[in-house]
């Protein structure tokens, strides 16, 4: 339902079908990785992307996740991209310099290439955290992708 007569609103649209989804998984806090993973997967399933276009990489940490989304976008195969990891916080700088970093990448990629990339990298105090919001956060990423790959489309 339009909320303003005459005014043309593009509608949120969750249709997988057809879309081509590049995934980007850091290795590093490897079991949070694989639940972030399950859950988008199942998710993008559920929202009728085919297995057969859906790829994964996996990259050691965080930090080379971007480059990784960088190379992904330019190839011109997908018309969304995920990333997933986890940066948990320790005892000195590194987590606030990864995270950061990572961000500021991951937005830049996204930025620069026109593809959209649903960011589902946790940065969190603790373990305890990261796994309670793994499969909430994995799913939603794949609803931010097919949504965002969708609306990109139907604002061309």
């Amino acid at each position: 339902m339009a909320r303003f007569d005459n005014i043309t609103e593009f509608e949120t649209d969750l249709n997988g079908r057809g879309l081509r989804v590049g995934i980007v998984m850091s290795r590093f806090n490897q079991d949070v990785c694989e639940g972030l993973l399950s859950a988008c997967v199942d998710e993008l399933q559920r929202l009728e992307v085919s297995s057969e276009l859906i790829r994964i990489a996996t990259v050691p940490g965080a930090l080379e996740i971007p480059l990784t989304l960088q190379t992904m976008a330019r190839s011109g195969r997908y018309d969304a991209l995920i990333a997933l990891g986890a940066v948990i916080r320790g005892e000195t700088y590194h987590f606030e310099l990864v995270s950061n970093e990572m961000g500021r990448g991951i937005n830049r990629v996204g930025l620069d290439t026109g593809v959209p990339i649903a960011n589902g990298v946790l940065t969190t105090e603790d373990d305890d955290q990261a796994l309670a919001r793994m499969r909430e956060k994995g799913a939603d990423c794949a609803q931010a992708a097919v949504e965002m790959a969708n609306l990109l489309k139907a604002l061309k």
